[in-house]
């Protein structure tokens, strides 16, 4: 700040907010504050300092931020003149700044303690001001519980839905595992036999051989086709008298190894060692099923923890370059579980350009976009997610086959707390709040509807969200 002088109550007379001040209270205001001048990059008030000012824009512009955790994000703009911020020690004793002023244009605002704006309050109007009092401590204990309740509403929702898509490939991998123990004792005990019956090195490596060529021989069969040469290996088995012919034929077949195959090791191997020798192959090619079996597992987990940190962007900067495809891809891997009966159709054009962007923001208003498309088709249907490059951005098309928006509905569609569903079936904040995400960051959001289905448009400027803060 570069000044500090007494504040011309004539410069106070234009600001529509004053309005309804006679002449004499103008003066009265105009001697309890002061004219604050101040510089590009000064900081005017702090978050969470106790908001023992009331700052009023004469004129210039001032950047309001807002750190939450570890990330600090542009939450409004003060640059009209007789905009306000702070002094809510006036009328709630614990009131503190919600975010950090921060000059972007150099200019004048006039600060008046809390303290005397709390007197002037009583003076002019104690009606009006036990009514602010009452209003707040109310808003501040519906707000919090709110809060609360969307918070764990999502927290479970998120919850929910990760633990069903962790559990199939936890399961696979517990299933595989055990498994694996009992295949890795039948490899053992063939191993035992085989050795026993004095097999030649010629005789094993005829074996090995056969193991070894399976691996290319599954991928040109089809489950008919296997089915198939499993019947027929069983029976060749049998007819040879092969115990455990329902262990050894499955596995062989899954290889894709056929009678064929099983006929050159038979004329390897004599009669002792063969049964030995297939169930060897057999359990051999099983265990290595079984491996990938896991690491396909264990992969997809790794997925969803990735798909998780990128959802929720837990190890990058609130504001940052953004590859829109990315986010909505991670978004449909979390709601997985809601989209069993739909149709997910992805149209990604390649020159897209990166964004900047706060990616959580943005997961957000997907979120909420394909939830709301999922609930129109009623769980079945297809959902068409498509981004293009737009003029000086991307467009994202999120678009349902349901039976599409009312002009009734479409109209109200952004308002705050307006909804179409029952009670418990949702909060009625999901569009407002995209509506919001999205102007914060430079962009706009539309409804396009007809009984074909709607599309839920929202452009957004590759540098929106940099302009804004």
């Amino acid at each position: 700040m570069r000044t500090i002088s007494t504040t011309d109550p004539a410069r106070l007379r234009p600001l529509a907010l004053l309005d309804g001040l006679s002449d004499a209270q103008l003066g009265q205001l105009a001697e309890a504050g002061e004219t604050v001048g101040f510089d590009v990059g000064d900081e005017l008030f702090r978050q969470g300092a106790p908001a023992e000012f009331w700052w009023l824009l004469l004129d210039g512009c001032i950047e309001l931020r807002r750190r939450t955790g570890h990330e600090e994000s542009t939450v409004g703009t003060m640059n009209t003149p007789g905009q306000w911020a702070g002094g809510f020690r006036a009328w709630d004793p614990h009131g503190v700044y919600l975010a950090t002023g921060r000059v972007r244009q150099a200019g004048h605002l006039m600060r008046v303690p809390a303290e005397a704006l709390l007197a002037l309050g009583r003076s002019w109007f104690p009606f009006g001001l036990h009514m602010i009092n009452g209003l707040v401590q109310t808003v501040r204990a519906i707000e919090s519980i709110a809060r609360q309740r969307e918070s764990l509403v999502a927290l479970g929702t998120l919850a929910a839905g990760l633990a069903h898509e962790l559990n199939n490939p936890a399961a696979a991998t517990t299933r595989a595992v055990d498994a694996l123990i009992g295949a890795g004792d039948d490899l053992f005990g063939a191993l035992r036999t085989l050795a026993t019956s004095g097999v030649r090195t010629d005789q094993f490596a005829a074996l090995d051989a056969l193991r070894a060529g399976s691996a290319s021989s599954t991928r040109s069969r089809t489950p008919l086709q296997i089915a198939d040469l499993e019947d027929e290996l069983t029976g060749w088995l049998q007819d040879r008298r092969i115990d455990r012919d329902w262990v050894i034929a499955p596995a062989l077949a899954a290889a894709g190894l056929d009678v064929d195959r099983c006929e050159q090791v038979a004329a390897a191997l004599d009669e002792r060692s063969l049964g030995a020798g297939l169930e060897w192959i057999a359990q051999s090619v099983t265990i290595a099923a079984l491996l990938a079996e896991i690491k396909e597992s264990t992969r997809r987990i790794s997925d969803l923890v990735t798909a998780v940190k990128d959802y929720s962007h837990l190890d990058r900067s609130a504001i940052g370059d953004v590859v829109v495809a990315d986010g909505l891809d991670s978004t449909l891997t979390m709601l997985s579980h809601e989209l069993t009966g739909v149709t997910v159709v992805r149209e990604y054009d390649p020159q897209a350009p990166i964004i900047e962007a706060n990616t959580a923001e943005l997961n957000q208003v997907w979120t909420h976009l394909i939830r709301n498309a999922v609930d129109a088709m009623r769980g079945t249907g297809t959902l068409r997610v498509s981004v293009v490059p737009n003029g000086d951005g991307v467009r994202v098309n999120i678009a349902d086959s349901g039976p599409g928006m009312v002009p009734e509905v479409r109209v109200h569609a952004f308002d705050p707390f307006f909804t179409t569903k029952g009670v418990g079936e949702g909060t009625g904040l999901g569009l407002d709040v995209s509506r919001r995400i999205v102007e914060q960051h430079g962009g706009r959001i539309w409804i396009d509807s007809d009984p074909s289905g709607t599309i839920l448009r929202v452009h957004l400027p590759v540098r929106g969200a940099a302009q804004a803060t």
